[in-house]
C-alpha cells in the first residue's frame, strides 16, 4: 500500500493512502525528513509508515492518533518531546488542541525501504 491507493478500513469506509508529512526537508539513500504542520482542528491523512521513524515536535499540540479499526489514541506532543516507531498500520493524525503543530518526522529507510528484504518485525 501506498500514497494514492485506495483501502477499505475495518468500518468499511473506503480512504485514499497520503503522505506521512506535508513537505519532504531532505532525502538520500538513508533518511527522508518530512515537516508537518496542523493548525487546531486540521489533520494529516491516512497514512502508513513503510520505514521504522521518529518524530520531533518543534511546536506543541494536542493530538490524536486515529487508526484504521475505530480506535485512538490521545497525546500531547511538548516541544522537543521525540517519538520512536516502528512502521505503522494505517493511521491519521488530527490536531485536537488549540495551538498550531509542527513536528519532523525522520524516516530511517536503511531501515526499512532500502533494507535487503525490507523491513521485518522482530516478533
Amino acid at each position: 500500500m501506498a500514497r494514492g491507493d485506495k483501502i477499505r478500513l475495518e468500518q468499511g469506509t473506503t480512504v485514499t493512502l497520503g503522505d506521512v508529512g506535508q513537505e519532504i526537508l531532505l532525502e538520500n539513500d538513508y533518511t527522508r525528513v518530512w515537516e508537518i504542520v496542523l493548525e487546531p482542528g486540521e489533520s494529516q491523512p491516512w497514512h502508513l509508515h513503510h520505514n521504522p521513524y521518529l518524530v520531533i515536535a518543534i511546536e506543541a499540540a494536542d493530538n490524536r492518533i486515529t487508526y484504521g479499526d475505530g480506535t485512538y489514541r490521545d497525546v500531547h506532543e511538548s516541544v522537543g518531546r521525540t517519538i520512536s516507531m516502528d512502521p505503522s498500520p494505517v493511521h491519521m493524525l488530527t490536531n485536537i488542541g488549540s495551538t498550531r503543530y509542527v513536528s519532523r518526522l525522520i524516516e530511517f529507510k536503511d531501515q526499512g525501504e532500502n533494507l535487503p528484504g525490507g523491513w521485518k518485525s522482530a516478533e
